[in-house]
Order: C-alpha cells, then structure tokens, then sequence
C-alpha cells in the first residue's frame, strides 16, 4: 500500500516583500484527481538579479509560461514537459516588451513537481533548490544551466527522486541564499512550520541588509491520517402506541382548576429562566477572549534535538551555580576602596597630555626623537578619542591639538617658509585675467597665460614690472586666439591656443620684446590634452632643435614630435614612450629631462623613453597618519640633471609644497607658508628654480637657510626659489626656514583670495578638467 503525502507550504505574501525585489513565485495544486494524478503539484519561484520594473514583468511572465504550459502539455512525461515549457518561457520572454532591456541570465529559475511520492527538481541560473532529509541539507544532484535568456539555447537538467514524509524542500533565490547561509536554511525548515519558516528566513535577510531578489518557498511532507471507522447507524422500530389506563380519569371541577394553575406556573418559571440564560450568554460575549492557538508542529527529529539541548542547558546552569557556591565560599573577600567615575574622554585627554608634557620637559624632540614619535602618535590617537566624546569641550581639544601638532612637525622636519607677491594680475579690459599657467621663459622672466584677458604676460621676477607680449589677433593672417598651454624649448616660448595651433615666440630683448610665428605640426592634438613638454636630447648643440611630448588621452600615449629640418614646425609622432598600463586620461603634467615623469592626482609616474616603466612611485609623506591624512597633487615641476634632481609637487589638500628625489621617489621634506604669510592656494601655475653653480663649483641645496641675529632670514646660496600664479598675482617664496617657530593646527585648505575679485577669476578647466593649474576654487577666506 502505497503511502499518501499531506503536503503544506509556506511563501512570504506580496504586501511583505521587499520594494527592491522583482521576483515572482508560483504555486499550483490541481483541484481534479485525474490533473493531480498526472502532472503533480507544481511549486515554482522566479527570482532576477536586477531591479527594477522590466525586471518584474520579465519574471511574472516566465512563471506563467511555465505553469500554463505544462499543466496544458500532455503530450510526453514530466521532465520533456518541462523542458519544452522552459523554451517557450524563454522565447516569449526574447520575443516579447517585457523581455526588452533584460540582461542575459539574469532570470533564474527553481521548480519542483511532487506527484505522489515522486519529486522532480530542475533550476537554472540565480535560483537554488534543497532538499532537508533527516536534519541534513541536501542538494540533488542537478546541473544548474545559465539563467533566462540565454545567449546558446536552453540546457534543462531535471533530476528525478522520491519525496517521503518528514522531508522538506526549499526554492530560493540565490541572493537570499549567500545572505542568510544554508545552516540559517536547515535550521529554520527543520525546526519550524513552512510558512513560519520563510518568515523566519526573509526577516533574517531584511536584518542582514539584503537588497533585490528575496524569493523563497517551502515544502514539507508528512503522512495523511487512516481514516476514522465511524459505528453503522442501525433503523429502530417505532414504538406502539400504550393503551390508555382505566384508573387514569380527565380531571373535572377544581382538579381542572388547579391544574391549570400549576401548568401556568411551570410556563413562568421556563420563561424566566430561558431569560436569565439569554443575559448570561449575552454578558459572556462582551467579556474579551483570545483568538484560538493553532498548535505547531515540528519534526521528531527537531523535539529529540531540542530535549537534548534543554536538558545540557540545566546540567550547564547547575554546574555554573554549584562553582560560584564554591567559589564565594573559598575565594577571600576583599573591600575596594571608592573610585570616582570618570569619562572616557576625560581619560583619553588625560592621558594625550601626559604624553605631550612628557615629550616637552624631556626635549624628547632634540634628545630622543624616535620615542618622541611614538609619543606623540600615542596622544593624537587620545585626543582623537577625546574629541569624539559629545560632551567633552572641543576648546582644551583644540589647545592641546596645537602642542602636538607643534612637535609632531619638528618631529617630522617640516619647514616652513616666508610667502610674497612678486606682481599684481591685472587686465586693461574688463575681463578677469583668469590665468590657467606658468613658466619660466628661456629669458627667466615669468610667463603667465592669462585665458581670461586673451593674452600672455611677462613678469620680471625681480621688479615684477609686468607686460604684454601676445595677444589674441597677434600674427598676421593666420591670427592666434585664445593661449590656453605654455612650453619652453630651447630660445622659444610655446603657446597652444584654442584653436589647436601651436605658436612660438622667441624674446629679443629684456622689455618684452620679441617676434610671433606659426609652428607647423602635421598631426594636432586636441583640447583634452593637460600638458607639453620639450626636450633637446643629451649631447644637443643646437638648442633650437627639440623634441615636443604631448600627452594624448584620446590614443593613451605620450606622442613624441621631432622637429622638422628647417625649424618651422614638427614631423609627425615617431614611436610611443608610454607602458601600457598607465591612464594617460588621470594624467595633470609631464615633465621630460630624459626620463618622461607624470603626475596624478595620488603620485608620479615615471616613464623612460625606452619604454620601460620604473619600478617605483613617491613615498608617501610621514604625517600621512596623524597630522595630514591623504593628500590630492595638482601641480609638479623637476629640476636637476635626470636621476639626481628633484620633484617639488604641490598637495592642494593642505597647501603645501612637497620635495621628493627624481632617483627613487623617495620623501625628501615639505615646506608651508608660516604664520601671516599668503597661503599657498588657488594655485594655477607653478615652477622651481635652483641657484646656478659656476663651472667646476658644488651645488649643496640648502633646505633650511641661516637666520641672522636681527632675525630674517639670510636666503642660502644653495636654497630654491618656487614661482606661483593664483586668480590674481604672482607669488614666490624661497624655500629657507622662517625666523618665527610656527604652531600650526593642520587642516584641509581652502582658497585664499587677495583680492575681492579673485573669487569671480576661478578658471574654468579645459574638456578633461585636468589642465596645468585648473583647479576648483575652494569658498574663500580671509588670510
């Protein structure tokens, strides 16, 4: 005798589900004997990785394909019905609007047919079936093909097995699956009813932060009850009617009387009594009644499981309140003395300030500097954690930050360095100069390309006496427009401008005067390009001949000209100089001295023209950890022979202009303006220049200058000088210690105007939005 299978189920209902979630489920058990006999059950969830409504209408179509084609199929077994429903579901969903926009695989399927004791399971794509037998998760044994639609034609495996009481079966998406955990899975389908099951299971993945496909749907089978023999109605005789009883006379007269009386009576009291049970029924109705429990029911394996863990919960409790017996009465007792309570921030604070004053009244900076370091790091850790206490007062946080933002910079060797203005930007037309760069000219002066006034300016660095050498229309017939890059080669100055001309203009005097041509390059690049650079090559004689470079975000390359023979222009780019895995598109600046260097937002590259990409990249600051977390280059210069200068790069983040060796990339130091000096922002432009040696002489740069005893400072022989151009001036500092001792509080900078007008002058960045100097101007502040 064949056993009969009482199947129960459980889904999460729609109104639950979540917003984000464009699964569809599908559950259809034939009314009619003969359906149920032969196409079984079906049990079918339809879950998609993406969101969104296509999705949604993509899933609900499949699901009701599937149903309607196989329960209308009869013309082969199960899993040929199947397969032939999972292809028309795929070609109504390719063929039809709600399949438009779907990507391919992104439909999963999981489905169970169970037709009597048979199970039959197929899946495809992101959706999973388990099998829970015996307290065990199971997976059978099916090959899940690639999901709805599919690019080479459906493959459907449909594994066949028996379904036998006690047994459980879960369809879920594969998202809920790698959320929750298949142990959450066993656990909730053995110990819980079906449906209380996948509630348990989609609050789970609502915990857990799940987003999108949710579906899940359980199965459970126990056996179907032996029907009840109930006991044969058997007929009865109806009784004969008695023969009336001589001694029994009708009463007459007062008999009659009282009779009456006493059946009267009798009515009364069934009234009154009939009343009496309406009001106690009516009083029992208004009195609240909880609603019927329905009694759950769990598996014997799951009771024997839970028996065995309660009764190893109580010997465990025991065992915990018999050792804390033993334990008060042999362990001594002993009497604290009263501690006042004291915050964390306070502690924290407390202990940020030991370490400071340690480091101070010890001169750990000059004697120990290496625990001087831990020291220091230890407290900006203490203070950070004071600090983030609501209510502890950010004034002592921000008078102790200074102390150790003090020694932390003398720890580090940071310098700081006096800032002046070498000239005032101004225009003789009513726009804003707007400058985009700077160079310096093969005469030394400074060159600014003023975008905003449609010229170029030069500055003497000396005097700061400024003029105008090019302007928008100079150069005849084929007239220059708007300057927007400057390079230097050789005796010329180069200009591109807007129109994708490259012109040169060579100085013949110390005033600004100078002649304008036209320069022929075969093969222009476009607008997006950041930056030019020239180089003569090593054992050059004649330094009007020179290579240009020209970073080409559209091709990836750095493209190589060389000049033509006649000196009027560039033959077109020779082979590329850039390793294949550098993004000429992140690129800010180049800089070429033989080597190719490239400046990111986050380092330098460096490129060798024979292709071959060096193996390092600039260290990173040693405050990166406390004092000036992360760093945002902008602009760079390099100076000194290849492979023994450096690299001066300006970090817009904090404002500070940072020194590192062109040989390795590693940190030489850093430089900030000093206390009431400009400070170093909104910068558009930058270059370095390092004091000429006389033949035969030594250069030794000198990072930090002598201090007189008037106290200025008296600028070293060997100490740079670094040229900046802002919205609206000249800047330079030369890069010795300043007299006064600074006690800076490090923060994120922000743009410093002058002027009042310096705010209207931001420059406005070229296509790529990574020109020379094109920076997004901060909100201003006062200096």
């Amino acid at each position: 005798m064949s056993t009969r299978l009482n199947l129960k189920y459980g889904l999460v209902a729609e109104h639950d589900r979540l917003s984000s979630s464009s699964d569809s489920l599908s559950v259809t058990e034939p009314a009619t004997g003969s359906k149920s006999r032969t196409k079984g059950n079906l049990y079918l969830i339809v879950s998609a990785s993406t969101t969104g409504g296509r999705a949604r209408d993509a899933t609900a179509l499949v699901a009701d394909t599937i149903r309607r084609e196989y329960y209308y199929d009869e013309s082969a077994g199960i899993p040929i019905c199947l397969e032939k429903a999972f292809r028309s579901a795929e070609k109504r969903l390719k063929s039809g609007r709600e399949g438009h926009g779907v990507e391919p695989g992104s439909v999963g399927v999981a489905l169970a047919i169970i037709r009597g004791t048979e199970l039959y399971v197929a899946t495809t794509g992101p959706a999973e079936a388990y099998l829970v037998r015996a307290a065990r998760l199971l997976m059978p044994e099916v090959h899940s093909g690639p999901g709805l639609p599919t690019t080479d034609g459906i493959r459907l495996d449909v594994w066949r097995g028996e379904f036998a009481v006690g047994d459980s079966l879960l369809l879920v998406s594969r998202d809920l699956t790698e959320v929750v955990g298949t142990e959450e899975l066993k656990n909730a389908v053995v110990t819980l009813h079906p449906q209380s099951a996948v509630e348990h299971l989609h609050h789970l993945f609502v915990a857990a932060g799940g987003e999108g496909s949710d579906a899940v749907l359980a199965i459970e089978a126990s056996e179907v009850g032996a029907p009840r023999n109930a006991h044969r109605l058997v007929p009865v005789a109806m009784p004969e009617a008695p023969e009336p009883d001589p001694d029994l006379v009708p009463a007459t007269g007062s008999r009659a009387a009282i009779a009456a009386v006493g059946s009267r009576a009798g009515g009364a009291r069934h009234a009154v009594g009939n009343a009496v049970g309406g009001m106690t029924d009516r009083l029992a109705d208004l009195i609240p009644g909880r609603r019927s429990q329905y009694r759950r029911i769990s598996p014997r394996v799951s009771r024997r499981e839970s028996q065995r863990r309660a009764a190893i919960a109580l010997l465990a409790f025991l065992g915990i309140i018999f050792l804390s017996g033993v334990g008060y009465a042999l362990i001594p007792q002993f009497h604290e003395d009263h501690v006042t309570p004291v915050t964390q921030g306070e502690a924290a604070y407390s202990d940020a300030k030991a370490g400071v004053d340690d480091v101070d009244q010890n001169d750990l900076v000059s004697t120990n500097p290496t625990k001087a370091k831990q020291e220091l790091q230890k407290a900006w850790q203490d203070l950070a954690r004071a600090a983030a206490t609501p209510s502890f007062p950010p004034a002592e946080v921000t008078s102790l930050r200074a102390r150790i933002s003090t020694d932390l910079d003398a720890v580090y060797g940071t310098h700081f360095m006096a800032t002046t203005m070498v000239a005032q930007l101004t225009s003789s037309t009513n726009a804003s100069p707007d400058p985009v760069d700077l160079v310096q000219g093969p005469d030394g002066a400074a060159y600014v390309d003023e975008r905003g006034a449609k010229n170029v300016v030069r500055i003497d660095p000396k005097t700061g006496a400024s003029v105008v050498v090019v302007k928008a229309g100079d150069g005849g017939s084929q007239f220059i427009t708007t300057p927007m890059m400057l390079g230097v080669g050789g005796p010329d100055l180069l200009i591109y401008d807007i129109s994708n001309k490259l012109w040169r203009w060579r100085p013949s005097d110390q005033s600004g005067g100078g002649t304008l041509g036209a320069l022929t390059v075969t093969a222009p690049w476009g607008t997006d390009s950041p930056d030019i650079a020239t180089f003569a090559g090593t054992g050059s004689t004649d330094s009007s001949q020179y290579n240009l470079y020209v970073p080409d975000p559209t091709q990836q390359q750095i493209l190589r000209y060389p000049p033509t023979g006649d000196g009027g222009g560039f033959s077109p780019p020779t082979d590329f100089f850039l390793a294949p895995n550098a993004d000429v598109a992140n690129f800010l600046g180049i800089s070429v001295d033989g080597n190719i260097y490239a400046l990111t937002t986050d380092t330098v590259i460096n490129n060798h023209l024979g292709s071959v990409l060096q193996g390092w990249t600039l260290a990173v600051p040693p405050d990166d950890g406390d004092l000036r977390v992360g760093h945002a280059y902008a602009l760079f210069d390099g100076t000194g022979a290849p492979g023994s200068g450096r690299l001066y790069v300006w970090d817009k983040t904090y404002g500070r202009l940072l020194v590192f060796n062109k040989s390795d990339g590693s940190y030489v130091d850093q430089w900030l303006p000093a206390p009431g000096s400009p400070d170093m922002t909104d910068l558009r432009g930058m270059y370095v220049v390092e004091p000429t040696v006389a033949p035969g002489a030594t250069a030794t740069p000198s990072p930090a200058g002598s201090v007189s005893p008037s106290g200025s400072a008296t600028p070293s022989g060997g100490a740079p000088t670094v040229y900046w151009v802002t919205g609206n001036a000249l800047m330079s500092a030369q890069l010795v210690d300043a007299p006064v001792a600074p006690a800076p509080t490090p923060t994120p900078s922000v743009t410093v105007s002058p002027s009042p007008s310096a705010s209207s002058a931001a420059p406005t960045c070229r296509p790529n939005g990574k020109p020379p100097g094109c920076v997004t101007p901060a909100p201003s502040s006062t200096p």
